[in-house]
């Protein structure tokens, strides 16, 4: 049994569905059972955020139409170069047609209730997986391979009412699908999107189709969950920034799930927990040259003469100090903070505190930052170079856009003597100035934060020192 997932860029046009369908084929022909998962088409996801905006804020019902438009356009081009057999290409413009029908509605609503809940931008979202998903199955039924195209719910994936960001609750996968391989069917998944118990669509958040992937792997206990996108694997770090990045054969659960939080864009980390909970592996390839070996990532550790594995950055990012000698010994204060940064929606990516207990630093989205602030006034009063007189907890706050994150990942580092060391002194060397520090437990990871300035050289200079 093995779960394919295939990304926007590997379904973001006709020519892609059809090449998906032929990498289906191929292992199906090696007499796997097989679970497909879809992403939407790329750029639809986005265009389908923007146009709920555009109707709640502007209500201009003509540009509505002109997306609709739009949508209708780019998938009956994928149809038309997807699939040949025109009964198979009837029916599918007909699930294409009534869905696009069924999102104008929802979209006129919104423009004229000037209402967008998060019920309403879940359910609006979800139609560039129910779109996708349908050309994909039919892009199979013309090869001769028996497919159905399922919502998330259908497929057993059972969410909260969380709209946005749903948790699952319950998994019928292998009730819902089983059946449905037992009789030779292919089921194509739509990714990204779950349902309640009373059948309400939901989305699972960001990385959610590579999530749902791995909840239906997890669900039928499959051999193999594949990730499919546009890259041959994880890499030992951006080609942008280092031209001579390498592909890595394989990582642990562990250092694949520090890699994915710090930057790695291949993969969520919520990707790997099911999966590492179960021992599945999880197989990173490239859709565009299925013939490479990509990434395989397993439950072992593989130690090499190489410490690091790989060198992964955040940016857009931003670094909050929080000063104050009156947190001095004063317990629950760092609770205080997180829980009232937690309740605003921030997510906190990095944390770090001086053993004086007078600073916390944090590091949270950029976008973010502003809400961070105002969580922080709101629960402590306003801040800004107090006198000590004033008996305040949180004295001063300061913010730093012009940072990013970097990490340094691999197995090796464990119980390494003196690798940090050496990290920080080719830091130093490459130009860069530490401004935070912060290690997890696993001790296969050590993150800092750097000006954005110096990114490019301080990436070179560690991908030099410990991976060429």
């Amino acid at each position: 049994m093995r779960v394919m997932k295939f990304g926007g860029t590997s379904v973001g046009s006709g020519e892609m569905m059809k090449r998906v369908a032929n990498i289906v084929k191929r292992k199906k022909e090696e007499d796997e059972d097989i679970v497909v998962v879809v992403s939407a088409m790329s750029e639809v996801t986005n265009a389908l955020i923007d146009i709920s905006q555009k109707a709640l804020n502007v209500r201009d019902l003509n540009k509505i139409d002109d997306f609709i438009k739009f949508i209708k356009k780019k998938h009956y081009e994928a149809i038309d170069v997807a699939i040949k057999d025109e009964k198979i290409k009837r029916i599918v413009k007909k699930i294409v047609d009534n869905r696009i029908e069924e999102l104008e509605k929802v979209l006129i609503g919104v423009a004229y209730l000037g209402e967008l809940s998060p019920k309403s931008k879940d359910y609006i979202l979800s139609f560039g997986e129910r779109l996708s998903a349908p050309i994909v199955a039919g892009a199979l039924r013309d090869l001769g391979i028996k497919s159905i195209a399922l919502e998330g719910g259908e497929a057993g994936i059972i969410t909260d009412k969380n709209f946005g960001s749903a948790k699952v609750v319950k998994l019928k996968v292998k009730e819902f699908l089983t059946p449905l391989i037992e009789n030779g069917i292919t089921p194509v998944v739509t990714g990204f999107i779950g349902a309640t118990e009373d059948g309400e669509i939901t989305t699972l958040g960001r990385g959610g189709s590579d999530y749902s992937a791995a909840l239906i792997g997890y669900g039928l206990d499959a051999d193999m969950i594949e990730i499919w996108t546009d890259v041959s694997g994880v890499y030992t770090t951006d080609p942008k920034l280092v031209p001579e990045a390498k592909r890595i054969p394989k990582l642990s659960y562990i250092e694949a799930m520090e890699l994915a939080y710090f930057g790695a864009k291949v993969l969520h980390p919520r990707t790997i927990e099911p999966a590492m909970e179960k021992e599945i592996p999880i197989l990173v390839k490239n859709t565009f040259k299925p013939e490479e070996g990509g990434t395989l990532i397993t439950n072992n550790m593989e130690y090499s003469d190489k410490i690091v594995k790989a060198i992964t950055t955040i940016k857009n990012v931003a670094l909050i100090n929080i000063f104050g000698a009156g947190m001095v010994g004063v317990s629950g204060t760092a609770a205080r903070i997180f829980k009232t940064l937690g309740e605003s929606g921030v997510n906190v990516i990095l944390i770090s505190q001086g053993s004086s207990e007078t600073n916390i630093s944090i590091v949270v989205s950029e976008e973010d930052t502003d809400k961070a602030i105002e969580s922080l006034k709101k629960e402590f009063g306003n801040f800004g170079k107090r006198s000590f007189l004033e008996n305040s907890i949180i004295r001063d706050v300061s913010v730093d856009k012009n940072i990013c994150v970097v990490s340094v990942v691999g197995a090796g580092m464990k119980g390494a003597k003196g690798i940090a060391g050496e990290i920080f002194t080719t830091v130093s060397e490459s130009g860069a100035n530490i401004k935070m520090i912060a290690q997890g437990s696993s001790e296969v990871n050590i993150s800092f934060v750097i000006d954005r300035d110096d990114l490019v050289n301080c990436v070179r200079a560690l991908h030099k020192k410990f991976i060429n």
